[in-house]
């Protein structure tokens, strides 16, 4: 197996690229970064928010921050990936707010390239390029690979078609999951088991418990889990919300709970998030000073 893997150590930019045999995520999976996925070879199974849709080699996949998603294996052994992620502080800039170039970034849950779609020569020379760049460890190497990132995304987007592609179609309990997905996503302050979401459904517990993990790749427990911690980080770092007032908005019955399945989510505790959330308004702040500078 041929693996290569860079944090900064901020969660705000990494690198992994990784050739070798096929293996199935164990964590939840979102963060407060843009993450470039590049198949390069092979094929996974790639759900998002509420479906799940086959990556081929040459697909191309952006997910938007905090946005949750999952791979898990398909049906060829081998593959070879790149991954990006990177902050939204480190994209550029368009008079003082988000870029242009960059918007359908910014309006989407994810956005999706399929090989064939788009030339692809320009996409392989610039992830061969970063890969290179950050193996070498070159000075100043993590800048050279953020601005590699910045022209892979702007690429995707020129690039974008402008239709959506349309949900491939599931066998019909896939699509029956695919709603108790749904009413989780949009329900998950309310009391969720098995057998409520069954009877407002008309699908059976024991159906969604076998079915669930074969469509999404999460257990029943650990979606409806993940989608809370994932809500929470949000009123974390947009309000001023005690941690005991947001596990009571996002589903939890009691803090030590909510703190329990947070860490375990998550690696941190909620008040990671609160910090980087100050740590974000300094960033903000000293943005638009330097703005204001340049045009004076």
């Amino acid at each position: 197996m041929d693996e290569l893997y860079h944090d900064n150590g901020k969660e705000t930019f990494l690198v992994h690229y990784r050739k070798g045999p096929s293996y199935q995520m164990t964590t939840s999976h979102f963060h407060t970064t843009y993450e470039f996925f590049y198949m390069m070879d092979g094929q996974r199974k790639f759900f998002i928010k509420d479906r799940t849709l086959i990556i081929e080699g040459g697909d191309i996949v952006v997910v938007a921050p905090n946005v949750l998603h999952r791979t898990t294996s398909a049906e060829t052994p081998e593959y070879e990936r790149l991954v990006v992620n990177v902050h939204e502080s480190y994209l550029p800039e368009g008079g003082g707010s988000r870029s242009e170039v960059l918007r359908p970034l910014y309006e989407r849950d994810y956005v999706l390239l399929r090989r064939g779609a788009y030339e692809s020569s320009g996409v392989d020379a610039l992830a061969g390029e970063m890969i290179r760049e950050v193996r070498s460890g070159k000075p100043g190497f993590e800048a050279y690979a953020q601005a590699l990132t910045t022209q892979l995304l702007i690429a995707c987007c020129r690039l974008l078609p402008e239709e959506e592609e349309q949900p491939p179609a599931h066998n019909p309990m896939h699509e029956r999951i695919f709603e108790v997905v749904r009413y989780i996503n949009g329900h998950y302050a309310e009391e969720l088991t098995l057998q409520k979401l069954g009877g407002k459904l008309y699908v059976s517990p024991y159906s969604i418990s076998r079915s669930f993990k074969e469509a999404t790749g999460f257990t029943f427990v650990e979606y409806v889990n993940s989608v809370r911690v994932k809500e929470a980080i949000t009123l974390l770092l947009g309000t001023t919300l005690k941690v005991n007032v947001i596990a009571r908005k996002v589903g939890f019955g009691s803090v030590t709970h909510f703190g329990r399945v947070f860490r375990e989510v998550t690696g941190h505790a909620p008040l990671f998030y609160r910090k980087e959330s100050q740590v974000r308004e300094e960033v903000s702040a000293d943005t638009r000073r330097s703005a204001a500078k340049r045009v004076k």
